[in-house]
């Protein structure tokens, strides 16, 4: 491949992930926050899917943790396997969770005292955190897909403990709100 095309297809896959970045938290924002009414699905029908998603999530940070291990040890293949993986499964949860949002009932925190404004803390940094994300690993996979090896190990250094922190809050979240599940 020469260089023209090469910059090229950097250009065209970066204005792609870039619409991409901005396009999921704007439609995840759309459908959490959109006027419930005149849905088919009943919130029966979701309420096992924040258990799911704290399986998805734990499951995602295992992924990460061993993709991490696995590069240490230099086993690219496994560190690939991991790595996309944990991207799948980040997909997943997406969809999980927009799905929840969408159609499930809103379960406020019932905590009180300095725990309720740690739970808050790890809520905003994790919803602020899951949206910087999505650029991040996209072009660290884009980076590894297309053996740009220098830019993806400089973007990896971004992206990995923001994604394993996301994973991780996300457990943690669950974990915090799970006894106010009606």
């Amino acid at each position: 491949m020469n260089t023209l095309s090469t910059s090229s297809q950097d250009r065209l896959y970066r204005r792609i992930i870039a619409v991409v970045s901005v396009a999921i938290p704007i439609v995840v924002a759309i459908l959490v926050y959109m006027q419930r009414t005149g849905k088919n699905i009943t919130y029966e029908s979701v309420d096992f899917l924040p258990h799911l998603n704290a399986f998805i999530n734990s499951a995602t940070f295992v992924a990460l943790v061993a993709g991490f291990i696995a590069i240490k040890r230099k086993n690219i293949a496994w560190h690939r396997l991991c790595m996309m993986t944990a991207f799948v499964l980040s997909s997943i949860f997406l969809v999980s969770y927009v799905i929840y949002h969408t159609f499930g009932t809103h379960t406020p925190y019932g905590g009180e005292g300095w725990i309720r404004s740690l739970y808050f803390f790890i809520l905003i940094t994790h919803i602020a955190l899951s949206a910087i994300v999505v650029p991040l690993v996209l072009f660290a996979l884009y980076f590894a897909y297309t053996k740009q090896y220098a830019k993806h190990r400089k973007i990896v250094k971004w992206a990995y403990p923001v994604w394993v922190y996301v994973a991780a809050s996300g457990v943690t979240v669950y974990l915090m709100i799970s006894p106010y599940y009606s």
